[in-house]
């Protein structure tokens, strides 16, 4: 039995098999990549945490959980990340050829930004001071993970 221009239904079948193979292989590896991703941002998250200085926890820990005391807190690591973020940017750039300073720059001007618009998000409107507090945190745990990942390049 034939089908249309000649193709018999044993080669449409086994067309349509590889084309539901090469499908199921490209969802499974979103899938994947979706569960790495996931697990990831899970691990970043905690190693956030540790690339934060002592100071910045004791004085978390001494704030008695008040919002001024955590938000002064905040703004202190936020000086220090700042501060260490720069460091390491500096360093980095004067490793770096020509070329790969003009990427480095390109790339810090963007994660800038995106760090600026995805913090403000953080500022829910309705979300009260745990709001506050949060868009308080994010570049601070931004910087520091920003800072580790630009020391990493030059190790």
């Amino acid at each position: 039995m034939r089908i249309a221009h000649g193709v018999t239904p044993t080669l449409c079948f086994s067309s349509v098999v590889s084309t539901l193979e090469r499908a199921m292989q490209l969802k499974f590896t979103s899938l994947l990549l979706m569960a790495f991703l996931v697990f990831a941002s899970a691990q970043t998250f905690g190693q956030e945490k540790d690339l934060l200085s002592a100071e910045y926890s004791k004085c978390i820990e001494q704030s008695g959980g008040t919002d001024p005391g955590m938000l002064d807190c905040m703004g202190a690591e936020a000086e220090r990340q700042d501060k260490r973020l720069n460091d390491e940017y500096k360093k980095l750039m004067n490793e770096l050829k020509p070329e790969r300073k003009r990427q480095l720059q390109e790339a810090q001007r963007l994660w800038i930004k995106y760090i600026e618009a995805n913090c403000d998000f953080y500022l829910d409107p309705d979300g009260g001071t745990a709001a506050r507090l949060a868009a308080s945190e994010c570049p601070v745990l931004a910087k520091a993970t920003r800072a580790k990942e630009l020391e990493n390049f030059m190790q």
